[in-house]
């Protein structure tokens, strides 16, 4: 089964809830999309931060599992900054892209780049994630 196989396969409920896709994924790079739709934006009909770092936290988390040791039982968020640089419109694509920045046996960093699909950078997410 590749990464991107078993993230599909894997029920991610809450992720699933808002409409997180992966797209792409392997050892050093994960890839989703999420749609900003309505109940996911403010009153200006813009993302939520909420939902920026909702977004990012499922896709660093996914990729802390693909890179879980064999002996591991899963994960869970230990740290989360967000830097919000941009807005997405309701109706914007917004593809979060999550890379490594340190991955032990204990701990695994995540930096997750959030843009929509014109590459308009929304925020930058770097997260410590516990192996369990």
């Amino acid at each position: 089964m590749t990464p991107l196989e078993k993230l599909k396969a894997m029920k991610m409920p809450f992720a699933e809830l808002k409409g997180v896709e992966f797209v792409e994924a392997g050892k050093d790079r994960v890839v989703a999309r999420m749609t900003v739709r309505p109940d996911l934006c403010t009153l200006h009909h813009a993302i939520h931060g909420g939902a920026v770092m909702a977004l990012a936290d499922s896709v660093g988390a996914a990729a802390t599992v693909i890179n879980l040791p064999d002996d591991a039982k899963g994960t869970t968020t230990l740290e989360s900054k967000t830097n919000f640089i941009g807005g997405a419109r309701e109706g914007t694509t917004v593809i979060a892209t999550a890379t490594p920045v340190h991955r032990g046996r204990r701990t695994q960093v995540w930096t997750t780049r959030l843009e929509t699909e014109d590459g308009k950078l929304v925020a930058v997410v770097t997260q410590t994630q516990l192996v369990l």
